[in-house]
């Protein structure tokens, strides 16, 4: 039999505990299965699965890693491990593998509980659990633009994952978090092209109902815009019948109302951020390319494809050139984008918040509803409704510090 020993070494962080520890080790040569370390406020937990050679079975070497650590004013424990429950989890490393990640503006325990007891429930095993935000003031007022997110690591794989994510749905709609579970494969950290809607989405507003406002028919249009967004109208019916109620409206009116669109929480943000670490951003928009062009102006995106308004005489027409870009296009560009970057559509990510972005959203690897209705958020594979944009940046595994860079 051999000798298998798990070492947990645990107390005040400092330099040099992990190197004095395995210099032990590797006096007596020693194999190294297995190390993890995690550090809380100051306070070092180091676990190190060790297989003792023969020759060093006799030796002293639990006798010399108590005195160092105690000279350390380190905690030692000594795990003895079957070989046959070693061999047993090395087998385990097979199992399917997932990410669970929990979002909110403060963490609770109640969130921790709940999101824990679900994933236990459905067999999932926690191995490892890390902070993706910074950390917070105490000060901070919970309210505000606070971020915080939790990570989890499982393994194993359920019987319903639809039953699984309808209870993450449920607990995230009650406990308002956002609760994202993905499969932990290659492509979630090989993600190159990010695609947005606009309205709603990049921006905090309907352009075509700040358009409607200065035109003298806001109503009408908001009663239809908010049936199409709840799926109840189709999206190109819908949208001409909104564009030939804003025929007269003088073109400059544009420039203000460009102007005036407020940004939503995390955009400029994510975008940079995106843009720094190589990714490929595009806006697919249901509304009008003046606009559009207007935050990749600003933003730099790298592709923009929406509606042409149609003016004739400095006058809008009620009319849109070209085909309009609707829920079957966007997925459609969507998939033209990715074969022009050369990449999968698993390596790409899909924003929208209306049920003309969901085609978008299924295809592409990590399909996203950003506050959005909640029939969006339920045939999406993800949401995100209590944080801003660039919350998306902890899906796809980037914690606050890799942001800053």
């Amino acid at each position: 039999m051999k000798e298998i020993i798990l070492l947990t070494i645990s107390g005040e962080d400092k330099p040099g505990v992990t190197s004095s520890i395995t210099q032990i080790l590797a006096g007596f040569q020693v194999n190294v299965l297995d190390i993890g370390q995690a550090v809380i406020h100051n306070t070092l937990s180091l676990g190190i699965l060790i297989e003792v050679p023969k020759s060093a079975e006799s030796s002293p070497i639990l006798r010399d890693l108590l005195f160092k650590a105690h000279a350390m004013d380190m905690k030692v424990r000594f795990q003895p491990i079957d070989e046959a429950d070693y061999e047993e989890w090395v087998l385990a490393q097979g199992k399917s593998r997932h990410i669970i990640t929990l979002l909110a503006r403060k963490v609770t325990a109640d969130h921790i509980a709940v999101v824990t007891d679900i994933a236990a429930r459905h067999g999932l095993n926690i191995d490892k659990i890390t902070r993706l935000s910074g950390r917070l003031s105490l000060d901070d007022d919970a309210s505000t633009r606070n971020k915080a997110c939790v990570e989890f690591s499982v393994r194993g794989a359920s019987g319903d994952m639809s039953q699984l994510r309808g209870e993450f749905l449920h607990a995230a709609s009650e406990l308002d978090v956002d609760i994202a579970f993905q499969e932990d494969n290659i492509y979630r950290r090989n993600r190159r092209l990010v695609v947005f809607d606009m309205d709603s989405t990049l921006i905090e507003a309907e352009v075509i109902d700040e358009l409607a406002k200065e035109a003298g028919v806001g109503e009408q249009v908001a009663e239809i815009t908010e049936a199409a967004m709840r799926g109840e109208i189709d999206f190109n019916e819908s949208f001409r019948r909104r564009v030939g109620l804003l025929k007269g409206l003088d073109a400059s009116v544009l420039e203000s109302v460009a102007a005036r669109l407020p940004m939503t929480e995390g955009a400029e943000s994510l975008v940079s951020h995106l843009k720094a670490l190589g990714y490929k951003t595009a806006i697919l928009s249901g509304g009008f390319t003046y606009f559009a062009e207007h935050l990749q102006d600003k933003l730099g995106f790298d592709y923009v494809y929406a509606n042409q308004l149609d003016i004739v005489d400095g006058v809008v027409t009620g009319e849109v050139t070209g085909e309009i870009v609707n829920g079957e296009r966007k997925a459609a560009l969507l998939r033209e984008l990715a074969i022009k970057e050369g990449i999968s559509l698993e390596q790409t990510i899909a924003v929208g918040d209306g049920a003309n972005d969901l085609p978008m959203l299924s295809i592409a690897g990590l399909g996203i509803a950003f506050r959005a209705k909640p029939l969006v958020r339920q045939s999406a594979k993800q949401a995100i409704s209590t944080l801003g944009l660039d919350g998306i940046l902890y899906l796809i595994g980037f914690r606050d510090r890799d942001a800053a860079l």
